[in-house]
């Protein structure tokens, strides 16, 4: 049977029922949080889905993984550098990351970043 994760957060403060807070200190990262609403505490088997939010003046790591994921900007602007691009993203924005590019979101003014992020399965559930 299915599992709900119901809405219980306000306007940025975004939480859900049974989310799991993670630590999110992987290196190069600077007031980053996050939650991971389904996983393998589930039963999900073929992805993961979290949220992150990034305070400003803050950043995620500049990355690249062997996956591809997704990425649906909740609230907040960022630039965004994908590959070599440097661009802007918002509120309802959906960004697609092919495997191996290189990635990093920076918050743009002094509005906290929010995004949900879609990954195949991995032993390390945030990161």
């Amino acid at each position: 049977m299915g599992i709900i994760h119901r809405f219980v957060g306000k306007e940025y403060d975004f939480n859900w029922e049974g989310a799991i807070p993670r630590d999110y200190l992987k290196p190069g990262t600077k007031d980053s949080t996050g939650k991971v609403i389904i996983g393998k505490a589930d039963g999900a088997k073929n992805f993961i889905f979290r949220y992150f939010r990034v305070e400003p003046g803050g950043w995620t790591s500049l990355e690249s993984h062997s996956h591809d994921h997704g990425i649906f900007i909740l609230h907040g602007r960022a630039q965004i550098l994908l590959g070599e691009e440097k661009l802007e993203v918002g509120p309802r924005d959906v960004i697609f990351i092919p495997p191996n590019e290189v990635h990093q979101l920076i918050p743009i003014g002094d509005e906290s970043l929010g995004f949900l992020c879609v990954i195949p399965p991995k032993e390390k559930e945030l990161g």
